[in-house]
């Protein structure tokens, strides 16, 4: 029964936490600007529920050893920024997106064959997030523009639901490890960096883009707790611890943001 519950759960989370969320990011982006909206992408929005469900489903070993895959996975992202601003300096969102999602699954397919200690993948990431915000492109701070149309952000919502429908569909049949690392799949960020590059112009691309690698700490600490402490401390004291240094640790690089914002 509870994993049947579970699983109408996880359904109605993607139906409609998903598009809330874009519909949010969306709205402040809009009002403070890409860099912003990419820095709430990297809140683990949903992978964090997903595994939570999955703790719930398949028990606390299973998340334990899934988590560190999710948090290794984080480093694909890192590669879809790069790939994708580097493209959008040079070329319009179709080819950028090309190139960012082709280095996305490369990354993936190599990071299957890795497999490392807890703590030494978390500094690999962290090693990863830093290289990747040195080698991304870095633009000029710009207002948000108002030139989005109203039929966008509905758009958007509609957009990212399909996908995180169509690629978790297709996750779940390719064992856990892979799962593990395409569960950070950029859905969110896919859809913001396309509507953004076309509405307002391959900079604010570029800006939300670093947002979304500089929030990710968050993601991969979240992660790093799950990973463990939930064999030890059950879902939920390392639900609630991870829920907790997450707040705290988004709210440190929240300077780092605005640092960059009048950059």
């Amino acid at each position: 029964m509870l994993r049947l519950i579970s699983a109408d759960w996880i359904l109605l989370m993607k139906l409609v936490l998903v598009p809330v969320l874009i519909g949010l990011v969306s709205i402040s982006s809009r009002k403070w600007g890409a860099l912003i909206g990419g820095w709430l992408i990297g809140l683990p929005l949903t992978s964090g529920p997903v595994a939570f469900f999955l703790a719930l489903e398949q028990g606390d070993a299973f998340i334990s050893a899934a988590s560190k895959e999710i948090m290794m996975g984080i480093i694909s992202v890192f590669m879809f920024a790069l790939a994708y601003t580097w493209g959008a300096s040079r070329s319009k969102w179709g080819l950028s997106l090309t190139a960012g999602l082709s280095a996305y699954f490369i990354t993936t397919l190599i990071l299957e064959r890795i497999s490392l200690p807890l703590i030494v993948g978390f500094v690999v990431v962290l090693a990863a997030l830093l290289i990747t915000l040195r080698l991304m492109p870095h633009v000029a701070a710009t207002k948000a523009s108002s030139q989005i149309g109203l039929w966008e952000i509905p758009a958007r919502m509609v957009s990212a639901t399909i996908l995180v429908i169509v690629i978790t569909g297709v996750a779940n049949r390719l064992g856990p490890q892979l799962t593990g690392l395409l569960t950070p799949f950029p859905i969110y960020a896919t859809i913001l960096a396309v509507f953004t590059h076309r509405a307002e112009g391959w900079p604010q691309s570029v800006r939300l883009l670093r947002g979304v690698v500089t929030g990710s700490f968050t993601f991969a600490t979240f992660f790093l707790i799950i990973a463990g402490t939930i064999a030890h401390w059950g879902v939920e004291i390392a639900f609630g611890s991870a829920i907790l240094a997450s707040a705290l640790t988004h709210a440190t690089t929240l300077s780092f943001i605005n640092h960059e914002n009048v950059g």
